[in-house]
């Protein structure tokens, strides 16, 4: 208790996990925005095929975007210990490995979804007007895909570099493009769907010229030059790809949860599937929070770890864990006293509300139970510890999938039940693994 108190106490740390915390959370906050704003200006066409085109674009483009994601958490790890280690070079290889596997993998993947398109528009059986239109949108919106993905890696070099304000810029720059273009091309030119596509794709492009240009300068003051001797060796890839591809594995296994609890919903009639839409809408906005958190610890740890420094670490991860605690008890006392509120702001459907009344208990225990795997999750990339990450997302996913079975009698508070144990299972199954590294003297080597 006295190590644990000694280690709260610090107020350094406390000001090096805001620093972080901060920029990141107001980060977080821009991208509802853009969505928003996409909707708005979508909804306010004279076709309602323009607005459905817009969404079903939307879900089927965040496919590959989202599956990708490991281009930001792989990155993160490797340059926090690298500064943490002081090492320039080793700096400046990862930036350089991030952004040419980002830019390969953008590439290929662009390339590989054109054909593919048709065929994913036509499983959301939508009318051919609407799927035209949204094939329209997707054709223009693939050309931002690459940028995107650079965005992800500069966005994870820059965390891990303890430039928090930096990534907050560079997601400010990729919106506000986004948003002003959005309002040129609409309304401005009348061009439709396909302005909305290219304002969005004008808005990636210009983030990843304005993060690459800040990377650039960041990597002339430093000392160290990029190992491309070293890069044309696989050995020299590979702690990046292992790392990459469990993220990948992990990413896989959360979205199969998400997607089987809107699927396991749907069976429970229209409503249920809505009202649990409007309450899972509380879980990202309780993430917005809380991940900005979390990757305060993916910084830190993975500077601690890299300087090799085991009571930096602790004092890293206890800060940002109190912090993270208190976090997810305001959320829960918010849904618990102004949970009515939130779904009646979100939808004005008397049988659609009285549905989430119901269910609206889990949607408060939800954020005291989740945190636990958000900061641990952030200890883990931050250790470039992967792999634990990934065996961890697996055993949760069948314990969920054996739950949701069990409670299937339950309806959908069965299905609330079977969730929130996934995310107890997330932070227990961590920190079992975390725990046992720690007995093994493996945090730090």
């Amino acid at each position: 208790m006295t190590a644990f108190l000694e280690a709260w106490r610090h107020r350094p740390t406390h000001q090096q996990v805001w620093a972080l915390a901060a920029p990141m959370i107001l980060s977080n906050l821009t991208v509802p925005l853009v969505a928003l704003v996409d909707s708005t200006v979508a909804g306010h066409l004279p076709q309602t095929q323009d607005l459905g085109a817009v969404t079903v674009g939307s879900a089927v483009y965040a496919l590959p975007v989202w599956s990708l994601g490991f281009l930001r958490m792989g990155t993160t790890g490797f340059v926090a210990q690298a500064k943490g280690a002081g090492d320039a070079s080793g700096l400046r290889t990862v930036q350089a490995q991030a952004l040419l596997l980002a830019a390969s993998l953008g590439l290929l993947v662009g390339g590989l979804m054109v054909p593919l398109l048709p065929w994913l528009v036509s499983q959301m059986h939508s009318t051919p007007l609407l799927s035209g239109r949204a094939l329209d949108y997707l054709y223009l919106r693939l050309f931002g895909l690459p940028a995107a993905l650079l965005n992800y890696a500069l966005a994870g070099w820059f965390i891990g570099a303890q430039r928090a304000r930096t990534t907050l810029a560079l997601l400010l720059v990729t919106n506000i493009v986004n948003i002003a273009l959005n309002l040129l091309f609409v309304p401005g030119f009348g061009w439709g769907v396909p302005g909305i596509a290219l304002a969005s794709v004008g808005g990636e492009w210009c983030g990843a010229v304005y993060g690459l240009w800040r990377a650039l300068q960041m990597a002339r003051r430093l000392d160290g030059t990029i190992d491309w001797r070293a890069m044309r060796a696989w050995q020299h890839w590979r702690p990046l790809l292992m790392v990459n591809r469990d993220i990948f594995l992990r990413t896989l296994g959360l979205e199969g949860v998400f997607f089987s609890l809107s699927l396991l919903g749907a069976r429970l009639g229209d409503v249920t599937v809505a009202a649990n839409a409007l309450l899972l809408n509380g879980l990202m906005l309780t993430a917005f929070g809380l991940d900005g958190l979390a990757n305060a610890v993916e910084a830190l740890c993975g500077h601690a770890i890299g300087a090799r420094d085991p009571h930096a670490l602790r004092r890293a991860l206890i800060v940002a864990g109190g912090w993270s605690l208190i976090g997810s008890i305001a959320y829960a006392l918010f849904f618990s006293a102004a949970g009515k509120l939130f779904v009646n702001l979100q939808t004005n459907l008397p049988d659609v509300r009285d549905a989430a009344y119901r269910y609206l208990p889990w949607l408060a225990a939800l954020p005291v139970v989740a945190v636990w795997s958000y900061l641990l999750d952030g200890l883990f990339i931050g250790a470039t510890r992967a792999r634990e990450m990934r065996d961890g997302m697996l055993v949760s996913v069948v314990f969920f999938a054996w739950l949701a079975w069990f409670a299937r009698g339950l309806g959908n508070h069965g299905l609330w039940l079977a969730f929130l144990a996934f995310m107890a299972m997330r932070g227990m199954s961590l920190a079992w693994l975390g725990l046992r590294l720690r007995h093994r003297h493996a945090w730090i080597a």
